[in-house]
């Protein structure tokens, strides 16, 4: 791991208002592979764009629903790493905290952070496929065909799928947050995905110090203030432990 920059430490301890961006590559150290990663067996036949689409689970909802449970047998195994563990120490030692994320793991919540956007969705929750609304459903491992809501729809994973708009109230607290922010930490995210991309640029705009943590250039990486090459569960936790000395 690369020498932390003083630079880094010290504007992240004088920071009040701190927001914190996750994508992939936090998930990944915890042995979820990222969405787009070759999967085996029976999922080498179809692209993740070909059962994540609101026509796809109308024409083939057990396909769909089936690719799902293939998910969601993953990260069921999987546990918070060391970042996860980090940034849920970090949340209390600044006045605003908020940490955005793409995953859709639940692993952020599970390491017991409390202020979290999940602008992607959880997969561990259910909505009406007709209705839209959150459905209370006890999702258990092993279910190969979609559950009914009571309204006789199928109930579909609450997570975003491709042509699909972002959840926009927690779309709008991200911005808000972000525009009002001191300091705005990348991690493990490409910075590819709109409208999570634009977020970067925005704190940059509102004169917030952007710092990013990923092992790969990205398109972040161009504008931000600092780089720290490095895998997340090596860096998150040092620079965390440097700010609450």
């Amino acid at each position: 791991m690369e020498r932390l920059p003083v630079e880094v430490i010290r504007s992240l301890k004088s920071a009040r208002r701190c927001v914190i961006l996750t994508g992939a590559g936090v998930s990944v150290e915890s042995g979820i592979p990222t969405f787009r990663d070759a999967e085996t067996g029976l999922w080498t036949d179809f692209k993740p764009e070909d059962v994540a689409t609101p026509e796809a689970f109308e024409r083939y909802p057990e396909r769909v629903w089936g690719w799902y449970e293939h998910r969601r047998r993953i990260i069921a195994g999987a546990a918070p790493n060391a970042a996860h563990y980090a940034l849920a120490r970090l949340e209390d030692y600044y006045e605003e905290f908020c940490l955005v994320t793409q995953n859709i793991s639940g692993l952020h919540r599970a390491a017991g952070s409390r202020n979290v956007l999940e602008l992607h969705g959880n997969i561990w929750r259910t909505r009406c496929s007709r209705e839209g609304k959150i459905v209370d459903y006890r999702l258990t491992i092993g279910e190969v065909k979609p559950p009914r809501c009571a309204c006789g729809a199928y109930l579909r994973p609450d997570v975003v799928w491709f042509g699909e708009p972002l959840p926009q109230e927690e779309l709008s607290q991200a911005y808000d947050a972000t525009a009002r922010c001191q300091v705005l930490l990348s991690i493990g995210t490409s910075g590819v995905v709109q409208p999570s991309a634009s977020l970067p640029v925005l704190a940059r705009q509102a004169e917030a110090l952007v710092i990013e943590v990923n092992p790969e250039t990205t398109s972040i990486s161009a504008f931000a203030d600092y780089t720290i090459r490095g895998k997340a569960g090596e860096i998150v936790p040092a620079l965390v432990d440097a700010v609450l000395s």
